[in-house]
């Protein structure tokens, strides 16, 4: 596979292109980033954007929160330097871990702010899971699209018009690019073009109705709001990190020092290297480990990629670390087996049908990643409850 030469970022990855020396253009943004946009006109804008908001609802903003470094440094950034009052909302896509849950206290008590978290029916869960990795290769979609849709929801019933995003996707994707110089947008344009897979909650619903019984209100948290009330609402939903410049292992080093934030290991990842990448689930490893056989690479050649591009570690080293890491099953794929009550060559027959050329998994070859400390933690069903079970309607 062609690599990018200054990233390592192969030609699988989504929304790359190559120029004439064979360098990325996620890469080539990078360098417009630095060099080209005018960062206190940024930070002017958002002082513009928050006072403009501030005061005029219940509260001044909505802020969608998983407990990741990047979603915390937000509401920190936010309410250290605006003192801006945020409700904060979680979607619990139900898996997140007891170093994140502790990290979620101790944020929310030393900021001071309210809180609402919202967890979806884990059976339901179960399903949308197995119908989005036969339709897509990804069974993330109950997650990605409650995480995006459901905060809008609750900007709707409390009529605050201003939600705040932390990273911009200019930091690893081509999808909205910093060299056109203008604030990403995080609306339904951007929710139908990456993030529910090409898949509605309606069109969901008809995938699974004839063999799970549900109610169609239950898809409601994974619906985006109709765009008439969002209008009527003036709604702004934007990234902080399209106001000032965005940098992860600074961003995490304070929110470490002002909150007492903890990373923790990862699945797949180099854990001395990368404590904070992606803590917020017990199944990333299992979404990497779908992603390095569909596409030849996982999130360890997306972070060295990134410590490329900003300098801060040698080709030589994320060259290793990408053959030491990369290409190995995680052990909660077990455990992802049993909750959708698929086996191992089942899983491995519907994922092939998604990898994409010129990329051929070795499907039977890998080794086992090492366990994380806290794996037999994790959350294990009882064998009658394992896999897709038909909930009847009284």
């Amino acid at each position: 596979m062609q690599k990018c030469v200054a990233c390592n970022l192969p030609e699988t990855y989504e929304t790359i292109e190559f120029d004439d020396e064979g360098v990325c253009n996620i890469c080539r943004q990078k360098v417009f980033k630095d060099e080209k946009i005018d960062w206190k006109r940024r930070a002017e804008m958002l002082s513009r954007v928050i006072e403009k908001h501030r005061g005029q609802y219940e509260y001044d903003c909505i802020l969608p929160f998983s407990g990741g470094k990047d979603s915390t440094y937000t509401l920190w950034y936010l309410v250290k330097h605006f003192n801006i009052r945020p409700l904060v909302v979680q979607f619990n896509h139900g898996f997140m871990r007891d170093t994140l849950l502790e990290n979620n206290r101790r944020t929310f008590k030393k900021l001071g702010v309210d809180v609402i978290s919202f967890t979806p029916n884990w059976k339901l869960v179960k399903r949308l899971m197995l119908e989005a990795l036969v339709r897509k290769g990804d069974f993330c979609w109950h997650c990605h699209t409650g995480i995006f849709a459901y905060p809008m929801h609750i900007a709707l019933k409390y009529n605050v018009p201003l939600i705040f995003w932390g990273e911009p996707s200019s930091e690893y994707t081509a999808y909205y690019d910093y060299e056109d110089d203008e604030i990403e947008q995080v609306d339904e344009t951007r929710f139908n073009r990456f993030i529910n897979l090409g898949i509605t909650a309606e069109d969901m619903y008809s995938m699974i109705k004839d063999d799970y019984q549900c109610d169609p209100r239950e898809l409601t948290p994974y619906t985006y709001p109709s765009l008439r009330d969002l209008k009527k609402l003036k709604y702004q939903s934007v990234c902080l990190g399209s106001y000032i410049p965005w940098d992860v292992k600074a961003n995490t080093k304070i929110i470490e020092k002002e909150l007492g934030w903890r990373g923790d290991q990862v699945e797949g990842m180099p854990w001395e290297e990368y404590p904070y990448e992606k803590i917020e689930c017990s199944m990333q490893g299992m979404r990497d480990y779908i992603k390095y056989l569909k596409r030849g690479y996982s999130r360890v050649s997306q972070m060295t990629a990134l410590d490329l591009r900003n300098g801060r570690i040698a080709k030589e080293h994320a060259d290793k670390l990408i053959a030491d890491y990369e290409g190995r099953k995680p052990p909660s794929l077990d455990l992802f087996l049993e909750y959708l009550g698929i086996t191992e060559d089942q899983f491995n027959h519907i994922v092939a049908k998604t990898v994409v050329p010129p990329f051929q998994p070795d499907f039977k070859g890998m080794e086992y990643a090492p366990k994380t400390s806290d794996f037999e933690r994790w959350y294990r069903e009882d064998p009658e409850d394992r896999g897709i079970i038909v909930k009847k309607l009284l």
